[in-house]
């Protein structure tokens, strides 16, 4: 939330976009699966509004890249975070139109 000192004039600027997994083939033919949660931080109100209202396109942008990311984990490697987090933040704005909404990842886990 933005601070605010006591007037009634903040407001959200976190949309959470939920979690999304995908499988991948693991060590000695095992299958596992990819799951990360996400989430904006979006402090301008227009692109704000515009993010809530892309939700769904969001949420398909980052079901490609978590599925990319995951056909890419081999062996019992943990997946890079790094890269996941510069490949949705690049879906992000790609989706959105512009840069200015923040990537927030929760748990990113490979089991």
């Amino acid at each position: 939330m933005t601070g605010g000192g006591g007037g009634g004039g903040s407001r959200p600027t976190y949309i959470a976009i939920g979690t999304s997994t995908a499988n991948f083939s693991g060590t000695g033919g095992r299958r596992g699966v990819l799951t990360v949660e996400t989430g904006l931080d979006v402090a301008d109100a227009a692109l704000h509004t515009r993010a809530s209202q892309s939700a769904p396109r969001l949420r398909a942008a980052y079901n490609q890249v978590i599925a990319r990311v995951a056909a890419g984990l081999r062996g019992d490697a943990p997946p890079d975070v790094e890269r996941l987090a510069r490949e949705l933040q690049a879906a992000t704005d790609q989706a959105l139109g512009r840069s200015g909404a923040r990537l927030l990842l929760g748990t990113v886990m490979a089991f």
